[in-house]
C-alpha cells in the first residue's frame, strides 16, 4: 500500500453530508428506509474498517483461488492475508452470522487501476442485502427464487426511478459468483445505455455459511461515484477528492430533487492547462510488466496530479524479440497551474523507478 494510497483511508467522504457522495448516500438510504418489510427498516452501517481479511474479501463471497482480482496487480495486499478491501461484500458473511437479515454498507473501497477521468483507486459502494423467510414464499405459493429475483427488480427499479425519475430501464443476465441468477440494471440516459448496478439471488452456499440455509436472499452492489458523476454532471472523479471551494461550495444537504427534477447540476470552471510527458521503453523479458502497476508508480509520485496514463505506441522488434511501450502521461491539477519545473521533477522519479521497479529498459 503506497503512502498515496494509506493517505486516503477512511477519508470518509460518504459520511460528509455536504458532500457529493454523502448527498447520494442519504438518498439512497433515505429510499431503503421507505422500503418497510417483515423484518422492519433496512439496518446502515458505514463505519465499518477497510482491512479485512483474504478469507472475507474474496472467500466468503466465493471468488475462486484463481481469479485474476486475488493477484498484487488488481489488490492492496497489507499483509500476507489481509487486504484493503475491494468491495463492501467483503461483510456481507459477518453481518448475516450476526444476525442481520436486511441491511446496508457503504465505505471507501480499493482497487488498482488505469488512470483517467473515471477511474481511481479509491472509491465507495453501496451493497444492500435483504433476507427471506420460508413463510414468506409459501405463503404466496411461489418458489423461494421467484420471490427473490421478483421483490429485488421491483425493489431496485423503484430505487432507480426515486435517483433518476422515469426513465427507460433494462435488465442484462449477468455474471458474479455470490449471486445466481446475476443481473445488471441499465437505463437509457442522455441517448446511451448506462450500467447503474449489478445484483443477483444470493448462492445457497454462503447462506449456509451463515447458518441460513433454509432461507433466500438478494444482494446488490453499487458504485456511489459513478452515479454522482451521471446525476451531478461532474466530468473528472479527481474532484470528489478536491478542496477547491469552487466544487465544494456548490454541494449541500438536500440538495438532491426526487428524479433529479429540477436539481442544479455541477457547473464546471476553468481547467488549468495540462503538461504531457512520453517515457519509451523496452518491456522486461519475464512478462512481469502490467500497466496496472505502471499506474501504482505513477500515482505514487504524482499523486492526484496524474490526470490520465495512456499507451501510445507499441510495437515488437523481430530481430531483437522484444516489444516497445510508449506512454504518455497527463499532468493537470485541479487546483493551480503547474510549473516545469515540478513536473519535470515528477517525470524523472516515474523514469528512475520504471526502471529500478518494473525493470524496463528506457529508450
Amino acid at each position: 500500500v503506497s503512502e498515496y494510497i494509506f493517505d486516503k483511508i477512511d477519508k470518509g467522504l460518504h459520511r460528509l453530508p455536504d458532500h457529493p457522495l454523502g448527498i447520494l448516500k442519504a438518498v439512497i438510504e433515505n429510499y431503503f428506509t421507505s422500503q418497510h418489510t417483515e423484518k422492519g427498516h433496512f439496518v446502515m452501517f458505514d463505519d465499518l474498517a477497510p482491512v479485512v481479511t483474504t478469507y472475507a474479501n474474496f472467500d466468503s463471497v466465493l471468488v475462486p483461488v484463481d481469479h485474476v482480482s486475488r493477484s498484487t496487480n488488481d489488490t492492496y495486499y497489507v499483509t500476507e492475508d489481509t487486504v484493503l478491501r475491494c468491495h463492501t461484500s467483503a461483510h456481507q458473511l459477518e453481518l448475516l452470522k450476526n444476525g442481520h437479515r436486511q441491511f446496508l454498507v457503504t465505505g471507501d473501497v480499493y482497487r488498482r487501476d488505469s488512470i483517467d477521468a473515471t477511474h481511481f483507486p479509491v472509491f465507495h459502494q453501496v451493497e444492500g442485502v435483504r433476507v427471506f423467510e420460508p413463510h414468506e414464499w409459501e405463503s404466496r405459493n411461489i418458489s423461494s427464487l421467484e420471490l427473490a429475483s421478483t421483490e429485488l427488480k421491483t425493489t431496485l427499479e423503484g430505487l432507480v426511478r426515486h435517483l433518476f425519475g422515469d426513465c427507460e430501464m433494462r435488465w442484462v443476465d449477468a455474471y458474479f459468483p455470490f449471486t445466481e441468477p446475476s443481473y445488471e440494471l441499465e437505463i437509457f440516459f442522455q441517448g446511451e445505455w448506462l450500467e447503474v448496478l449489478g445484483c443477483g439471488v444470493m448462492q445457497s452456499s454462503i447462506l449456509d455459511n451463515a447458518s441460513l440455509g433454509d432461507r433466500r436472499a438478494w444482494a446488490f452492489g453499487l458504485g456511489l461515484e459513478r452515479l454522482a458523476m451521471i446525476l451531478f454532471d461532474i466530468p473528472d472523479i479527481r474532484l470528489f477528492w478536491t478542496s477547491d471551494t469552487r466544487f465544494s461550495a456548490q454541494f449541500s444537504a438536500g440538495m438532491f430533487k426526487a428524479g433529479g427534477v429540477g436539481m442544479k447540476k455541477f457547473a464546471s470552471y476553468s481547467k488549468y492547462p495540462p503538461c504531457y510527458k512520453d517515457a519509451s521503453f523496452w518491456l522486461p523479458d519475464d512478462s512481469s510488466f502490467t500497466e496496472n502497476t505502471l499506474c501504482e508508480l505513477v500515482r505514487d509520485a504524482a499523486g492526484s496530479l496524474v490526470e490520465e496514463v495512456k499507451l501510445i505506441d507499441e510495437f515488437t522488434n523481430p530481430k531483437l524479440g522484444r516489444t516497445s511501450n510508449c506512454y504518455r502521461f497527463t499532468y493537470r491539477s485541479m487546483e493551480r497551474s503547474l510549473t516545469d519545473e515540478e513536473v519535470n521533477k515528477i517525470q524523472e522519479i516515474v523514469r528512475a523507478r520504471l526502471e529500478s521497479e518494473l525493470r524496463v529498459t528506457l529508450r
